[in-house]
């Protein structure tokens, strides 16, 4: 693909590893500068910047835990003092707790409350006074299907993810204005180095009979997406949420 993203600025969070690192490695090739977010990643994260600058791409690690506006906010900070602006933010940290919600507890609702609802809620309002400012930016927010059509198993992870939605629509509609974009990529079931591996084989025919494509997800799936999103390509696109999925939900 070639869609226009030199010399644009793009934060991954958590893009050291799996599907963010696949992100990270798709808009570099692009041509976009990519600030690899991570928390604990360090080694992961440095080598995925040795592996692109190798490729001809420009990246650089920057640690914060997202959960911690003050360490949000220094970090996109210093990415608009490295790089000189930041263009596209790509919130692709998470977690997933897999628990009935009788059984699970509220020490683990608010662990993942932090990172999938309020880790989105700081990078975006760290990053939208330099969008506003330089008129151009574009926001992409993944949650997973769960948000949409809820999910056994993933009460806490559907809700975060349904206020990240309202979050993106509502920023769509105030920084429009500002020339910034602001969508959701709604995901299915993805196969990543955090996959229970075990438990995926026993019940993998299970799982893809639900799927109209016949196959559980890849981060290569995603990608593309992301970097779809990121171009002038769909300058007229915002407020939307947008399914990569294999055709699990159908529910627009």
């Amino acid at each position: 693909m070639k869609l226009g993203l030199e010399g644009k600025v793009a934060l991954v969070t958590g893009g050291a590893r799996d599907t963010g690192a696949e992100i990270s490695r798709t808009l570099a090739a692009e041509g976009a500068t990519v600030a690899i977010n991570y928390r604990g990643s360090e080694s992961e994260a440095n080598a995925l910047v040795d592996e692109i600058i190798t490729a001809g791409g420009k990246a650089k690690a920057y640690q914060a835990d997202v959960t911690n506006y003050d360490q949000v906010k220094a970090m996109i900070g210093d990415i608009v003092n490295d790089h000189g602006s930041i263009n596209i933010l790509v919130n692709n940290a998470g977690l997933v707790l897999q628990k009935r919600f009788s059984d699970s507890t509220p020490e683990q609702w608010k662990r993942q409350t932090d990172v999938c609802q309020y880790g989105i809620i700081h990078t975006c309002h760290a990053a939208s006074a330099y969008m506003e400012e330089q008129k151009d930016g574009r926001i992409i927010n993944i949650v997973g299907d769960s948000a949409k059509v809820g999910e056994s198993y993933l009460s806490i992870k559907a809700a975060t993810g349904a206020a990240v939605v309202a979050l993106s629509k509502s920023i769509a509609k105030e920084m429009g204005k500002f020339n910034v974009r602001s969508n959701t990529i709604a995901l299915g079931m993805l196969e990543t180095s955090h996959s229970n591996k075990e438990w995926l084989e026993e019940n993998r025919a299970k799982i893809v009979r639900q799927y109209p494509l016949r196959r559980i997800g890849l981060p290569q799936d995603v990608a593309p997406m992301v970097a779809f999103l990121a171009s002038d390509l769909t300058s007229w696109l915002t407020g939307q949420v947008i399914s990569v999925n294999g055709g699990y939900s159908m529910v627009g």
